[in-house]
């Protein structure tokens, strides 16, 4: 593919991503959401305790001979990716501990400026099950400028709405891609490193407009082109394996774009889950309790009319979590309940994503309700 004025939108570029970035017009991508290989340096094999061989990241992919062909690799990316950037468009990176500080060093040097460094906090993160370290609940993403002074987007009361009123934070509590949500194939995982599509749609809808341009250079699954087709903005996305290019293509195919107008995407705009569609979809039942912040000290539980019974005081799940709290309380994010399949305390407001996935976008090629531990 040569390069013309314009860039091809809503399209799959199979292929390395270092020899098709620069085939691309100069300053024509609004966003730019990077998922690039970690560089784990996996040595050994990972076990449980019951001697079940752990689900671990070790593609090919993800390999390097070294720290410096590493940072080549991350410095030649980058820049192309630099080159296709509007001036007013702004870059995400998501890393773990193993490259994200060499990942944020290379971006300093090439003239980016950090905005944020975004904790995503895994509620059901995999444990580390030789029990010689801190399980690693979290990765960080970093969210970059052009440069200093440069101008960008930022959809601040947007990101207000959805947090329930109050200014969004930096440490954003998500489920990993698990259960209906994880692309399968004959039973396995169809990329081990998929990412939940709440985490997508909160990094597209609180740095871009509708109609903008988003750019995925390590495509994968095709879980950023889902999630930018969903909520109509334009997306390429460039992968090189032939098998995640079928799974993407596949995905994509089954998105439906929502109806989206001039203005921006809110909570409001996607569909709106009560408590009671929760129990009416059988995720909770009457008489499964309830747990505030994940305390087991704090029980309630719940009533057949959706309400929660918490020491002899009924009402909703906002109304308990205040009678708890003392004060304001979004109920779905304060409540937990128990998941037996993961065997862990997870937030409700999951129950909620995993229903609203259900009506607003496609089911995965092949799915199956089984326990996930990757990140």
């Amino acid at each position: 593919m040569s390069s013309s004025d314009h860039s091809p939108l809503d399209c799959l570029l199979p292929g390395d991503c270092l020899e098709i970035l620069p085939t691309l017009p100069e300053k024509s991508v609004d966003l730019i959401f990077a998922d690039p290989p970690y560089n784990l340096q996996l040595n050994q094999e990972l076990w449980r305790p019951n001697m079940t061989k752990v689900d671990a990241v070790d593609d090919e992919w993800d390999k390097f001979s070294s720290f410096a062909s590493y940072d080549d690799f991350t410095r030649q990316w980058l820049s192309a990716c630099r080159r296709l950037l509007k001036d007013d468009g702004t870059l995400w990176v998501i890393g773990s501990y193993h490259n994200i500080y060499r990942v944020g060093a290379i971006l300093m040097d090439l003239g980016f400026w950090i905005l944020n460094d975004v904790l995503w906090i895994k509620t059901n993160p995999m444990p580390n099950f030789r029990g010689v370290r801190f399980t690693n609940a979290h990765e960080t993403l970093l969210w970059a400028k052009k440069s200093e002074k440069a101008r960008y987007t930022f959809n601040y009361h947007q990101m207000k709405q959805i947090n329930g009123g109050k200014q969004m934070r930096s440490d954003w509590k998500i489920p990993i891609c698990s259960g209906a949500e994880r692309i399968r194939l004959n039973g396995e995982k169809a990329h081990s490193t998929q990412k939940p599509e709440a985490l997508l749609e909160r990094v597209i809808l609180s740095s871009s407009r509708p109609g903008a341009l988003v750019l995925d250079p390590f495509f994968g699954s095709g879980t950023t082109g889902a999630v930018a087709k969903r909520l109509g903005r334009h997306w390429i996305g460039i992968e090189r394996d032939p098998a995640y290019v079928r799974v993407a293509q596949a995905r994509l195919e089954r998105v439906q774009p929502q109806v989206v107008s001039e203005s921006p995407v809110t909570r409001r705009s996607l569909p709106r889950i009560g408590f009671s569609q929760i129990m009416s979809a059988g995720l909770l039942h009457f008489g499964t309790p309830l747990y505030f912040r994940a305390d087991p000290l704090l029980a309630a539980i719940i009533q057949p009319d959706g309400r929660l019974c918490y020491q002899g005081h009924e009402g909703s799940i906002h109304q308990i979590g205040r009678f708890i709290e003392g004060g304001p309380c979004n109920g779905w994010e304060h409540w937990y309940y128990h998941d037996r399949e993961q065997d862990t305390l997870l937030p409700i407001d999951a129950l909620r994503q995993r229903l609203r996935l259900s009506q607003s976008s496609v089911p995965a090629i092949e799915s199956a309700d089984r326990p996930d531990q990757a990140g």
